[in-house]
């Protein structure tokens, strides 16, 4: 006979960010102490597909359960409907059964949501408060045995900004206790107008476009236990560049937060392809033997035969003496194209580093401003031949880059001065790689080559103008990236900024083409208080960007206490952990504790003055991701370790999105110049690893403190002096504040252990059963 046991875990996914789908397994009254189901089952796989034809999406959603106890359990599944989208032809299918069920309305729901968090104490139910709900019948899963439940229905997605939205929760797979072995979501996307933006604002697709109407994405996690929710989003305007502006403003009394996206044409003649000049700098010094300088000539050859019938170009190889492919700029043919691969196959390793030589010869022989240049240079390290000095060398090199040209830096292996690249690419408009020992330098080079060897607008600028305003300089502040550079095809720009005026708003984006001048508009909206937060991403995709700007500013220009400050205020608020930041998850740590916490960032951050070596690196490689809007996890190692491995990101140009974790599964050492680290302190069994003493939950970062999950508002002292309202979870007065406002604050509410939360500017101490009366709000 089968047992039936009581636990309730999220685990199917649906399309907007208040969807979940659920196994519910139903209470035993007679085994109630045996211990709970949770940890007897597991997900082994999730996949889902998703067809999407304009705003109409056909979604197959598949996952396989595995009872790992020795008993039968019975389940139940739950599928709520998502709040304001039409859902229809929906399917519930185990093994290849179709099993009937039922729909409940928003009120019968919330009945059924309750009663579960009543029952198996699991408040982070309550995130789905307010929603309707599909209900299937009992159907057992036998000890031992898996389970393929799938899921078949189709919506209509909701347009805002001229984007299509859609929404995957995979965060609900922290009901499932163990981590998922696999999870596997593929979207296709179909539009009748030319599609433009295809962006996700959390996580690293891998996104395909074989025509200008379809977009393949595809994603793939492995082992994770908490995933970010997925979020896609896409457009289509015409024109040869489509943009979109999205705007979020929590609080109206302060300057909100704005992004811009804009994508050119996925496709064009041949004819209309911009005529270009790259220069080639390659290191054949001593360190570049072996593997290296083959997988730089590789690289070499690939780029070369990739170079347009007008294109323009050179080649620098430099050891101690700097060596010309041809004493000037050469026009791509047959007959040139041959003789630059045989000067390629030519190229050997030996000598010095002549850096600032190399730069010189090739920035020197670039005359024309009007023409778009590219210079490919790349290094594994230091300077040891002519000038050593990196502020001279840089200097040298902005002074000698008349034509204004592009300059992006290849660092290969721990070697390198990491800073010195950082200050070439920032003076010059481009961008810094650094590629591991054990990466390849071809990978890099050549992706990033694809990307730059088709402009579509060269000396890009944008101006975004509230229609209340006329000094845009006063409106719109601290937008990133710093400096614009070209727009290329195939990648779009990720601007974000700070704005104080809203209402009606008019982006203006120009550039060149073949030398003429090319203008874009779009009349767009910023709004003067966001009603919900679905848009709160963008805020924190302007902490990210704004964060790793401060400490490229701190690594380049030296120590400033305002920006430190700054720092501190913005990782803390965001839950953006830093190597210089991290100590702020200790348990320890108080977050008013301002003097502690000033003295903390101002120390490590003295980590910067290390230029090379594996520190070196890795401080770098972590601040681009930064800058490109890639949003790290907190360090698993403390004190003077920091990780820099990145389990996902949009790489290139452009930026990416706030699911983008930097993990620990590299970890590079930094100290203080003329000190030892110190060694990580042993956890206790008891106590929380680094990674789980912060949550990000919506707009919210909580950190845990002392048994209790502070929310980081409460750095505030004039909000902290406040006396908290003690609540209990699972009572009456639990339920009505998760169901306030439109359930505007349940997904607030989802932690198990003791809570100090600020919501609608009042103080509240949440407190699990029996624990009111011993843990008062200090």
């Amino acid at each position: 006979m089968s047992r039936t046991l009581t636990v309730a875990s999220l685990l199917l996914l649906v399309l907007t960010d208040v969807a979940l789908s659920q196994i519910v397994v139903v209470r035993d009254r007679n085994t109630i102490s045996r211990p709970p189901i949770t940890r007897q089952y597991r997900v082994q796989n999730v996949e889902v597909n998703a067809n999407i034809r304009d705003q109409a999406a056909d979604v197959q959603m598949a996952q396989v359960f595995e009872n790992q106890s020795s008993r039968t359990i019975e389940a139940q599944f739950l599928f709520p409907l998502p709040d304001g989208a039409a859902i229809s032809d929906l399917t519930l299918i185990v093994d290849g059964k179709e099993l009937t069920g039922e729909l409940k309305k928003r009120e019968d729901a919330r009945r059924i949501y309750e009663n579960i968090v009543r029952q198996q104490k699991d408040p982070a139910l309550l995130e789905y408060l307010g929603n309707g709900v599909f209900k299937t019948s009992v159907f057992p899963i036998p000890a031992r045995a898996k389970r393929r439940v799938e899921i078949r229905y189709t919506q209509l997605l909701k347009k805002e900004s001229g984007l299509v939205d859609f929404t995957l929760p995979l965060g609900t797979f922290k009901h499932t206790q163990k981590p998922i072995e696999k999870t596997t979501v593929r979207v296709r996307i179909n539009t009748t107008e030319p599609l433009k933006t295809v962006y996700s604002p959390s996580h690293n697709f891998t996104i395909k476009r074989p025509e200008e109407t379809r977009a393949r994405c595809e994603l793939e996690l492995n082992g994770v236990t908490s995933p970010d929710n997925v979020r896609l989003m896409f457009g289509t305007k015409n024109g040869d560049v489509g943009m979109n502006l999205i705007s979020y403003r929590p609080d109206d009394s302060k300057p909100g937060y704005f992004l811009l996206l804009a994508s050119p044409k996925v496709k064009a003649k041949k004819k209309a392809r911009i005529p270009k000049t790259v220069l080639f700098v390659v290191d054949k010094s001593g360190s570049m033997s072996g593997v290296k300088i083959d997988q730089a000539k590789a690289s070499l050859t690939y780029m070369i035969n990739k170079l347009g019938p007008k294109d323009t170009f050179n080649i620098v190889s430099y050891s101690t003496e700097v060596e010309l492919f041809r004493e000037e700029l050469e026009v791509v043919n047959d007959e040139t194209r041959k003789s630059a691969l045989a000067f390629v196959d030519d190229i050997y390793s030996g000598g010095g580093t002549n850096i600032n030589g190399a730069l010189k010869a090739a920035l020197t022989q670039l005359k024309d401003r009007k023409r778009p240049s590219y210079v490919m240079f790349m290094t594994d390290g230091l300077p040891t031949v002519g000038v050593k000095d990196e502020k001279q060398i840089a200097a040298n090199a902005k002074q000698a880059n008349e034509s204004n040209a592009r300059v992006f830096n290849f660092g290969v292996g721990f070697d390198v001065n990491s800073r010195l690249l950082d200050r070439l690419s920032r003076d010059n408009r481009g961008t810094s790689i650094f590629v591991k020992p054990n990466e390849d330098i071809e990978i890099a080079s050549t992706n990033l080559f694809k990307k730059v060897s088709s402009p579509v607008l060269t000396d890009l600028a944008v101006k975004i103008t509230p229609e209340a305003h006329d000094d845009e300089s006063k409106a719109i502040k601290r937008v990133y990236p710093r400096e614009l550079t070209d727009l290329f095809r195939g990648e779009q720009l990720v601007m974000v900024g700070r704005y104080k005026t809203s209402g009606p708003t008019r982006v203006v984006m120009t550039g060149e083409v073949n030398g003429k001048k090319k203008k874009f508009e779009l009349e767009g909206d910023l709004v003067a208080k966001s009603s919900n937060g679905s848009n709160s991403y963008v805020e924190k995709l302007w902490a990210t960007r704004r964060i790793g700007e401060i400490i490229d500013q701190l690594d380049l220009n030296g120590r400033n206490q305002e920006l430190i400050d700054e720092l501190v205020a913005l990782s803390l608020r965001h839950g953006i952990m830093t190597p210089y930041t991290s100590f702020l998850a200790d348990e320890n740590m108080q977050l008013t504790d301002r003097g502690r916490i000033r003295r903390g960032a101002s120390d490590r951050l003295d980590s910067l003055s290390i230029a090379g070596g594996q520190s070196g690196f890795g401080q770098r490689r972590f601040k681009r991701a930064l800058q490109e809007g890639k949003l790290p996890a907190i360090s698993q190692m403390p004190g003077s370790t920091f990780s820099d491995n990145q389990r996902g990101g949009r790489g290139g140009l452009g930026g990416g999105g706030l699911g983008n974790n930097l993990s620990s599964t590299d970890s590079f050492s930094f100290k203080r110049p003329g000190t030892t680290p110190t060694p990580a302190k042993k956890e206790s069994v008891a106590s929380k690893s680094p990674a789980e003493r912060l949550q990000r939950i919506g707009s919210k970062t909580f950190y845990w403190k002392q048994g209790v999950w502070e929310d980081s508002v409460l750095a505030d002292e004039k909000l902290r002096a406040q006396k908290a309202i003690e609540i209990e979870q699972y009572s009456s007065e639990y339920f009505e504040l998760a169901a306030k406002d439109n359930s505007k604050y349940s997904k607030f509410l989802t932690l198990k252990e003791p809570v100090d939360v600020v919501l609608g500017g009042q103080r509240y101490r949440i407190l699990p059963p029996k624990q009111q009366a011993k843990s008062p709000a200090k």
